[in-house]
């Protein structure tokens, strides 16, 4: 598959019903421009390994509220008879809630106590981005793929969260894809869709390794910078050994290639992440520390010049482990609708 026909198909749904496990998520997640203030939904096919009888789709909303450091997270599960994936186009069902290429609509009530509602729009011209080299979408290795559909796009609507409207207003996020046999097993994943200083650069990074057998891989860091109209795609197998290390609720990275070179953090406080429990295909439950209101500082220096590009609140940055010791309880307002 060349670059085009990646493009082309980056949101189509790789979901084949058998025997071997499968995720796979379409994302949206945008900030407002000044507050601390963002959303993240996100529309599933979970699938365990062996047992295709019991698939489901998932719904997840969250609204990260800085200002009042209270966010809101809900989810529901479906039958995946309840669920519908396109495979030639973004268009997904999960009982009522859709998402369609340039809107979407959907609701979660929990125990008629708490609820997200949402009825957006989003716009956008920009290229999808790919974390990782082109042809590596066809490979085995890595089990789990990761692309942004639509970066930079504008997110327009209401979110109802409890009876209070949310007005969403030219907010700035992006539309995104994931799949794999498993998620991967240790990782953190970073986004900045407009730093505040350079409001059209976009950035894509991510840490990670993986298991083989009882040994584990080094850590990896595949990054993609997109600045004045040029993408710096530090992600070939040489440049992805760069320094990189993360913990609990840090990141520090640095990388080089013949075009750029950069060193950057991504920082937030553990009251600024939700921990959400995810399902596993080959089994378990892998913990994502999650939040939308992070920040983001990189230095670059573009031959003879340097640039500093930051955000103080609008950086996504996520932490995927089988640890349970990292201070955040798991949600619980979880809804699982059984019936078909």
């Amino acid at each position: 598959m060349n670059k085009e026909e990646l493009i082309a198909s980056a949101n189509y749904t790789r979901y084949i019903p058998g025997k071997s496990g499968h995720y796979e998520s379409f994302f949206v997640r945008a900030n407002h421009p000044h507050k601390p203030l963002a959303f993240w939904i996100r529309y599933t096919i979970c699938q365990p390994k062996e047992k295709p009888e019991n698939a489901i789709g998932e719904l997840w909303a969250i609204i990260f509220d800085g200002e009042n450091d209270k966010h809101i997270a809900l989810k529901a599960e479906y039958p995946i008879s309840c669920c519908s994936f396109s495979k030639d186009d973004l268009n997904i069902v999960i009982g009522d809630a859709v998402l369609t290429p340039g809107a979407l609509q959907g609701t979660i009530t929990y125990n008629n106590s708490q609820n997200i509602q949402w009825d957006l729009t989003f716009t956008g011209n920009e290229e999808p981005v790919f974390l990782f080299p082109v042809k590596l979408y066809t490979t085995k290795l890595p089990k789990a793929k990761s692309l942004v559909g639509l970066p930079n796009a504008l997110f327009n609507g209401i979110i109802n969260v409890n009876g209070a409207i949310i007005t969403v207003s030219n907010w700035v996020g992006s539309q995104n894809h994931n799949w794999g046999l498993k998620h991967t097993d240790h990782y953190a994943w970073g986004q900045v869709c407009g730093f505040d200083n350079e409001p059209d650069a976009f950035l894509e990074i991510a840490t990670a390794r993986i298991k083989l057998g009882p040994l584990w891989t080094p850590f990896m860091t595949p990054i993609v910078l997109r600045y004045k109209g040029k993408e710096y795609a530090l992600n070939s197998l040489g440049e992805t050994f760069c320094r990189a290390h993360f913990g609990y609720f840090y990141w520090d990275f640095n990388a080089r290639s013949k075009d750029i070179s950069l060193r950057g953090s991504i920082f937030a406080l553990n009251k600024d992440f939700v921990c959400l429990p995810y399902y596993n295909p080959p089994g378990g439950i892998k913990y994502c520390l999650n939040t939308k209101i992070a920040s983001c500082e990189i230095i670059c220096k573009l031959g003879n010049e340097e640039l500093a590009l930051k955000t103080q609140n609008r950086c996504a940055f996520e932490i995927l482990t089988d640890d349970a010791d990292h201070g955040l309880s798991p949600i619980d307002t979880i809804v699982k609708n059984n019936s078909n």
